[in-house]
């Protein structure tokens, strides 16, 4: 399902998942729209816009939220048009598993494209580079990583670069039992609670990320 309320823009997106053999149930104009038809028959992927009527302030992020709520197995796909670092960290807290935040720009690539839509339909996250820049580049005033030894930060950090644990256990030269009690570790100096046991290690990896 698509929101939108550029008319262009829907029957775009439209047209491009349609030429790529992907149906679209419905393409509707405001965030109330995709609610209900989400009520109607839910999709494998909603892709909306953040800012939609009446205000064009956060609507379709918060509609985003909501489903994610109601609908956990729904793959959100969340488009705005300039970086939106607020959107993106609140998007997130809804879980990763099935969730993306893309710039619009990023529509032109149109295999890219449709490529990161499918990973978030299949349960992935993807998050758009220069969102990532923005965390790299604007450091909170205190570092979450101050509490990590040495070693924690270095197993981190080889967590953010996308290694098991096994990979890290060969690279430091440790069992991997070593490892999983340093990433268990760093979840609870993270605050990173169990209940989000199959989405900490991206939170772990995008913290450190803010953090460099």
């Amino acid at each position: 399902m698509i929101a939108e309320d550029s008319v262009l823009l829907r029957e775009g997106l439209s047209g491009i998942f349609a030429r790529f053999g992907h149906e679209v149930v419905a393409a509707v104009g405001s965030a109330v729209e995709l609610v209900h038809a989400v009520g109607r028959e839910v999709p494998d992927l909603v892709v909306v816009d953040v800012r939609m009527p009446p205000t064009f302030r956060d609507e379709g992020l918060r509609a985003a939220i909501a489903l994610r709520r109601d609908h956990p197995g729904l793959g959100v796909l969340v488009l705005s048009q300039v970086v939106e670092e607020a959107a993106a960290g609140e998007l997130m807290q809804a879980g990763t598993r099935g969730i993306g935040y893309l710039l619009k720009d990023r529509i032109g690539a149109i295999a890219q494209f449709v490529e990161d839509a499918r990973a978030v339909a299949a349960g992935g996250t993807v998050i758009d580079p220069d969102v990532i820049h923005q965390l790299l580049v604007h450091r909170r005033a205190h570092d979450p990583l101050e509490a990590l030894s040495p070693r924690e930060r270095e197993v981190l950090a080889l967590v953010a670069e996308g290694r098991s644990n096994s990979a890290i256990a060969q690279r430091l030269h440790v069992s991997e039992a070593a490892v999983a009690k340093h990433v268990t570790s760093v979840y609870l100096k993270l605050d990173l609670g169990p209940d989000a046991d199959d989405h900490r290690r991206v939170l772990a990896a995008l913290t450190f990320l803010r953090s460099r």
